[in-house]
């Protein structure tokens, strides 16, 4: 496995343990999800290039603007969750209660 590889899976692996270890606030569940479309979104861009495939050039892009509506809806719901809780706490958001 080329260095390039292992680089790629242990930056998504870290951030899958993240995600599944710290779940206090809200912000680094973000953060986490943000790091492994970071991590998809390298490993996609090189894989045409070693490959050398042309058809699948286009993906990075897709998942580039998924990444983006992703991010901006975590945003969206982090200030909504602040103003009617008062905190980013994971705990505090109960969806029993809606």
């Amino acid at each position: 496995m080329p260095l390039l590889h292992l680089s790629f899976y242990s930056a998504f692996t870290l951030s899958c343990l993240g995600l599944a270890f710290h779940r206090t606030h809200l912000i680094s569940a973000l953060l986490c999800l943000e790091s492994m479309m970071l991590s998809l979104y390298l490993a996609l861009s090189t894989w045409p290039v070693e490959n050398q495939a042309a058809s699948f050039t286009l993906m990075p892009v897709l998942m580039l603007t998924f990444s983006a509506c992703e991010a901006s809806t975590g945003l969206a719901m982090l200030v909504a969750s602040t103003r009617t809780h008062g905190s980013d706490h994971l705990h505090n958001l109960n969806l029993l209660q809606c």
